[in-house]
């Protein structure tokens, strides 16, 4: 039966005589039969797969082992093999091929000078081998099969750039690759053309993450011409690495380390680490009207983050900042600085429940030359609003207990102060709905809180206070000078009480329809609401309650509930009556249901209000409107209509017209208000982009009250394949003051992902 089976095979193998002008492939079958259909001896192979060869030229077997010349084409499986010539081992399943090896593998080709393939094993070993996997392209010198869907190169290349001669390539000793998962380099250089830019001894690089380099040549009045570079890279699957390094004229060079991290069960750990450093030649140089003096040559930043899950419902965060000076931020890191001009050092762990949340915080002033709250610690436990025995009345409360410290700057002329603090309220609402449609809910609330010192009011001077919106009882810093006079413990209680109520009707136009519009269909939902709220405070005089959680200025009305109020320390007796009305047209839009446009109309009537001592609040109307989904407009305003106050208007537009642009325009009008300047601002932006190459971006601040154009921005885009490069002017008048910025960014594009952003922040995000 062996012999009649290996007859047939080889005449198989017999090249089929053609015409002279055409030459017919030959086919090559090989089937694997089953064991129980051959002899001891037949071939084998797992899962008894067929092995498909076809040839154009010479075929033969001899000896177990099969042979095929000049455009052979193997099929087995998931693979596919071409070369120009092929031979097949019955006995060790391996298929060896050589000359214009093309070995395919699910989405993966590899291309060498020979190489070998185990049908069993599905191991792949070859020499001069070059592999594309989209988005990456390999090449080395020998490549051996490492597990079952990973290899490992010898002296090798790697890019992303589908090209002979790329832009850029890594290049290593030894190169292990674990498709749709990871490469791991050994002794690796990164190189851009023909020059070595970096070398690692190790690298480890995600297939699903980014490897990236960007080099930015920049101008800017505080800096002179500078070089900033960065280099992004994964050490491990879960730790990624950013690497700065920048050089200005005016300040000298600098460097820098980031580490993003992820760990924990499922990954839902991260810490974040960022690191900046410089030996500034000119500390002193300032684009602002603001003074500065004692700033240190030596300049830094080093900032942590941290968000650990412990368990299901225990996690901790930290929240750190070290800085040489109080102008590092404004000096290199721009962008932050305006979004967070002096960083918070806090650490906290945090306990959830369904019922409650118990959370412990430290913090401290890190930076002496920042105010700070110090709170070494704080503890709290928040109970979550819930029914109790199940039955109509719901509780909350929140108790917490502090040993709270301002700290001033070291350089202040104001006097630090100290104290310790147990706070506990406790809170009841009964909520139920009356006739089906209206919606009541009282309450009635008591708090009670212990400080350890107050001020004593006997020996301290009353300032005169002409602000209506700045409560009497708010005292200036104590100064040096004028050191604050203790006056020992107190024990403070607050009575609150109120009740909140709404209702809604509605009405439904299904006819209205209109393409231009975005309109599908009508519903107009109105909702009158109104909140009154009672507070009655008891102890000693506010004035005398050390001031650590306090008022803040702002434009926007208060809370008026607690716990939602958490000026826990500026609390004062108050009756306060707030009413208003919501409007909503909503529509249907992609099957899902939104609001086409929406007006909030509110004010207070103010029966005794420490915060505002006019009878009434300004009139507020928050107004939105989308009538596409591409345009969205919206108003935010507040006038004194009924009583003196202030003025208070802000508009936004935003608007895409086309696919390829994108408008946006503000205004920001505030006037009369005693804690903040008078402001009449105009900000304008757009982009454009022409097409799929270039693109271009605009910015521009106007302030009308001074008369300044603040900030223009100007930036161009262009994709060069692997690369982006983005060229940007910025002019920076600081009152008065003003600063210029050119800054060219080429960025390589990472696989399969990239950014890149017009900024003068070292690797910073965002406008």
């Amino acid at each position: 039966m062996i012999n009649d089976w290996v007859l047939t095979l080889q005449e198989r193998l017999r090249p089929v005589p053609s015409a002279s002008a055409m030459r017919t492939p030959l086919r090559l079958l090989v089937t694997l039969l089953a064991a129980s259909g051959l002899a001891k001896g037949a071939i084998k192979t797992p899962g008894n797969l067929p092995i498909e060869i076809t040839s154009s030229g010479e075929t033969r077997y001899e000896n177990g082992i099969a042979t095929a010349r000049d455009n052979v084409s193997i099929h087995v499986g998931d693979t596919d093999i071409y070369a120009d010539y092929a031979q097949y081992n019955s006995a060790t399943h391996e298929i060896t091929a050589e000359g214009n090896v093309r070995i395919y593998r699910d989405v993966t080709v590899y291309l060498a000078d020979r190489g070998v393939y185990n049908v069993d094993t599905k191991q792949i070993s070859a020499t001069h081998v070059r592999s594309a996997s989209e988005p990456y392209f390999l090449s080395g010198e020998n490549i051996t099969e490492i597990s079952e869907n990973g290899y490992r190169i010898e002296n090798g290349t790697f890019t992303t750039h589908d090209s002979p001669d790329p832009d850029f390539h890594l290049r290593a000793h030894t190169i292990r690759v674990y498709e749709k998962d990871r490469i791991v380099f050994q002794n690796v250089a990164f190189y851009v053309g023909k020059v070595p830019i970096m070398w690692w001894p190790y690298l480890y690089q995600s297939l699903n993450d980014a490897f990236s380099f960007s080099i930015s040549p920049a101008f800017l009045s505080s800096w002179g011409p500078s070089l900033l570079t960065a280099v992004t890279f994964p050490i491990t699957e879960d730790i990624k690495g950013h690497v700065r390094l920048d050089y200005r004229v005016r300040r000298g060079v600098a460097i820098g380390f980031e580490g993003d991290m992820d760990y924990g069960k499922e990954k839902t750990s991260w810490a974040k680490l960022k690191t900046y450093y410089l030996q500034d030649q000119n500390p002193l140089l300032n684009q602002t009207n603001v003074p500065r003096k004692d700033v240190p040559t030596a300049r830094y930043r080093v900032s942590f983050q941290d968000r650990t899950e412990f368990t299901e419902d225990i996690y901790g965060i930290a929240n750190l900042t070290k800085l040489s000076d109080p102008f590092v931020m404004q000096d290199f890191y721009q962008s932050e600085f305006r979004l967070d001009p002096v960083p918070d050092n806090v650490v906290a762990l945090t306990k959830t429940n369904s019922f409650y949340t118990l959370t412990g915080i430290a913090r401290f002033q890190a930076n002496e030359f920042f105010e700070q709250t110090e709170r070494l610690p704080e503890v709290t436990l928040d109970i979550k609003r819930h029914a109790l025995f199940d039955g109509p009345i719901f509780y909350e409360g929140e108790t917490g207990f502090a040993d709270l410290r301002r700290q001033f700057p070291t350089d202040s002329a104001f006097q630090n102060y100290s104290a310790t603090r147990f706070d506990t309220f406790h809170q009841l609402t009964y909520p139920n709905t009356y006739f089906g449609w209206l919606s009541i809910v009282p309450r009635v609330g008591f708090r009670g809180t212990y400080y350890s010192d107050t001020r004593d009011l006997g020996k301290t001077v009353f300032p005169l206070n002409s602000d209506p919106f700045s409560p009497d009882f708010l005292l200036p810093d104590p100064t040096r000078a004028n050191p604050i006079v203790f006056g020992g413990d107190t024990f403070r209680t607050v009575f609150d009480a109120g009740t909140e109520a709404s209702f809604k009707i509605s009405r439904t136009w299904e006819d209205v329809q209109s393409r231009a519009l975005g309109l599908d269909g009508l519903l107009h939902v109105i909702q009158p609401f109104t909140n009154f709220s009672y507070v009655w405070e008891n102890g000693p005089d506010p004035a005398a309650v050390l001031q650590f959680d306090q008022f803040q200025p702002s434009t926007q009305l208060r809370a008026i509930d607690f716990p939602q109020f958490t000026s826990i320390d500026s609390i004062d007796r108050w009756t306060v009556w707030r009413v208003g009305v919501r409007n909503r047209l909503e529509t249907r839009r992609d099957d899902q249901t939104m609001v086409w446009f929406g007006l909030d109309t509110f004010l207070d009537v103010n029966f005794e209000n420490p915060y505002d001592r006019t009878p009434y609040s300004n009139l507020f109307n928050n107004l939105w409107f989308t009538p596409l989904p591409w345009v969205r407009f919206s108003v935010e305003s507040q006038v004194p209509a009924f009583d003196k106050g202030f003025t208070e208007i802000n508009t936004t537009l935003s608007v895409q017209p086309m696919a390829n642009l994108q408008v946006s325009l503000a205004h920001r009008y505030l006037n009369d208000n005693p804690a903040f300047l008078d402001s009449s601002l105009f900000v304008v932006g757009g982009y454009y982009r022409v097409n799929d190459n270039w693109g271009i971006g605009l910015q521009e601040v106007y302030e009308e009250a001074t008369g300044i154009l603040e900030q223009q921005r100007y930036s161009v885009y262009r994709d060069l394949t692997n690369w982006v490069a983005s060229v940007g002017a910025i002019v920076r008048d600081n009152s008065g003051v003003k600063e210029y910025g050119v800054l060219f960014t080429l960025t390589l594009k990472a696989f399969p992902k990239f950014g890149f952003d017009l900024n003068f922040d070292p690797g910073s995000v965002g406008p």
